[in-house]
C-alpha cells in the first residue's frame, strides 16, 4: 500500500505541473490587467506604475513569469493579492475550511440519500417506490443549484423565517456559536447535497440492478442466506466500485456548483474568493485558487483508488 501511494503521488507531480502550465498560460494571455485601476488613477505617477510592473514581473515573457511563479510556489510563496494586499495563501487558508465543510457535508448528505434510496429501489424495480424515487431523482438532477438555492431562500428564509439566507459574523459563544454556524450552513449543504444525491441515486440503482442479477448472488440465495445479508455483502459492496468512481469524477462538478452556491448564500469560501479575484483581475489569487482546486480533485481521485481495494479484495496495489 505504501509503495502504491508513493507511486501515485509521484505520478501526480507531472499532472499538477501540466495543469499549472495550462492555467498560468491562459491567465497570462487573458485580457485585462491587474494594474488597470492604477493606470487610470492620475495620482499615481507613471514611474511608480512601471516600478510595480517590474517588481511583479508583469512585463516579462510568459515562460519566465511561470518559472518565477513555480519557484516561489515551491518555496511556499503563492503570490500576493493585488486587490486585498494580502498573501494569496493567507486568503485561501482563511476560506478553505468553510468550503471543505460545506462540500464535505453535502457529499455525506448525498450519500445518505443515494445509497438507501438507490439500493431499495433496485431491489424492488418498477414498484411504486422505485417510480417515485426515479421521478424525484430526475427532478432534482434537472434543477440547477442556483434555482434551488433561490427557492430555498424564498421558502425557508422569507416565508417561514427559519434560516438566515446569507452568511454573517457570529458573535455568540459556546454551543450557541456552533448552532448559529450550522443554521447558516444548512441551506447551502442541502442545495448541493440534494443535487448530488439525485444524480447518484440513479447511478446506485443502475449499479445494484446489474449486480443483483449475477450468478454469485443467485448462489448466495440458494445457500439460504437472508435477503438482507445477500444484498449487503454480495450486492452493495461490489456495486459501490462504480459509485466511488462517479464520486471521484464528479468532484470538479461539485466544486463548480459550490462556487455558484457560495455566491448565492454569500459563503466566505474560496469559491466566492475566486469570483471576486476574477472581477478584480487579481491573477495571483486566481492562479492559487484554481491550482488548489486541481490539487483537491487529484487528492479525491487518490482516495477513490484506495477505496477500490477495500471494496474489492481482488484489486491488488502493485
Amino acid at each position: 500500500m505504501t509503495h502504491y501511494l508513493l507511486r501515485r503521488l509521484i505520478i501526480a507531480i507531472p499532472s499538477l505541473l501540466g495543469i499549472s502550465i495550462v492555467l498560468f498560460t491562459v491567465l497570462a494571455l487573458a485580457p485585462g490587467d491587474p494594474f488597470d485601476e492604477l493606470a487610470t488613477n492620475p495620482a499615481v505617477p507613471p514611474e511608480v506604475r512601471a516600478a510595480l510592473r517590474a517588481k511583479f514581473g508583469l512585463d516579462d515573457p510568459v515562460y519566465l513569469r511561470y518559472l518565477h511563479w513555480l519557484t516561489a510556489m515551491l518555496q511556499g510563496d503563492w503570490g500576493f493579492s493585488f486587490a486585498s494586499r494580502v498573501d494569496a495563501d493567507t486568503l485561501i487558508l482563511q476560506r478553505l475550511p468553510t468550503t471543505l465543510f460545506v462540500i464535505g457535508s453535502a457529499q455525506i448528505l448525498s450519500l445518505l440519500i443515494a445509497l438507501p434510496v438507490g439500493v431499495y429501489a433496485a431491489t424492488r424495480p418498477y414498484s411504486i417506490f422505485d417510480q417515485i424515487a426515479n421521478t424525484l431523482a430526475f427532478v432534482g438532477f434537472s434543477l440547477p443549484t442556483f434555482f434551488t438555492g433561490l427557492l430555498f431562500i424564498l421558502v425557508f428564509s422569507i416565508y417561514l423565517d427559519w434560516l438566515p439566507f446569507v452568511y454573517s459574523d457570529v458573535t455568540a459563544t459556546g454551543w450557541r456559536w456552533y448552532w448559529e454556524h450550522l443554521r447558516q450552513a444548512l441551506m447551502p449543504i442541502a442545495v448541493l447535497g440534494l443535487f448530488q444525491g439525485a444524480s447518484m441515486t440513479r447511478y446506485v440503482r443502475s449499479s445494484v440492478l446489474d449486480m443483483i442479477r449475477l450468478d454469485h448472488v443467485t448462489t448466495a440465495r440458494s445457500k439460504g442466506l437472508p435477503e438482507g445479508t445477500v444484498v449487503v455483502k454480495h450486492v452493495v459492496r461490489n456495486a459501490m466500485i462504480p459509485v466511488v468512481t462517479l464520486v471521484a469524477l464528479q468532484m470538479p462538478i461539485v466544486f463548480g456548483g459550490a462556487i455558484v452556491t457560495e455566491q448565492i448564500f454569500r459563503i466566505p469560501g474560496i469559491g466566492s474568493l475566486l469570483i471576486s479575484a476574477i472581477l478584480a483581475n487579481d491573477t495571483p489569487v486566481i492562479m492559487a485558487v484554481t491550482f488548489v482546486f486541481a490539487c483537491l480533485v487529484i487528492f479525491f481521485n487518490l482516495i477513490a483508488d484506495v477505496l477500490y481495494g477495500w471494496l474489492d479484495p481482488r484489486i491488488a496495489y502493485r
